[in-house]
């Protein structure tokens, strides 16, 4: 896991950064935000992506850590983020008005690209060791997308 270290440092830092951006930017809308039924949701959906995403590569820059223990650590985060997030989603979705349902289920789908990773890579690091790990980078990247995509509709559509 050494070699990922740079890699981990680096997302941890984006993952921070963007957290705090985001959780300023809801603050400074809050009215607004709250005003629409759907954005508190993607809101949170948003900070728990990133957190996520910090969470995650704060654990992987723990040194001397097993693939076992990391791989269950995967496991039951990802388990855990996908239920939350799809949980809300589908109650966002309820909510949503016919016109903009279709637009709401690519959310859905980005969400589950985000978060399905994380168990991918839990199973595989399991039983593959730290090669699980490749599994993870995509569920990285997919969450901070997915967090930067609603972080844009949280700060900027809703003024529009």
């Amino acid at each position: 896991m050494e070699t990922w270290h740079d890699f981990f440092v680096a997302v941890a830092g984006a993952a921070a950064a963007l957290t705090g951006l985001i959780f300023v930017g809801v603050s400074l809308s809050l009215n607004r935000i709250l005003a629409i039924p759907r954005l508190p949701g993607r809101a949170s959906e948003a900070l728990i992506l990133l957190t996520t995403v910090l969470v995650v590569s704060a654990l992987c820059l723990v040194p001397e850590h097993s693939p076992k223990l990391m791989g269950i650590e995967f496991l039951c985060i990802g388990i855990i983020v996908w239920y939350i997030t799809f949980k809300q989603d589908l109650a966002i979705l309820r909510e949503t008005e016919k016109e903009y349902k279709k637009h709401y289920r690519l959310n859905i789908l980005l969400t589950q690209l985000s978060t399905l990773p994380y168990i991918i890579a839990g199973i595989i690091t399991l039983c593959n060791g730290y090669n699980g790990v490749y599994f993870l980078v995509s569920g990285l990247m997919m969450s901070f997308i997915k967090s930067v995509l609603d972080g844009w509709v949280l700060l900027v559509e809703i003024h529009r």
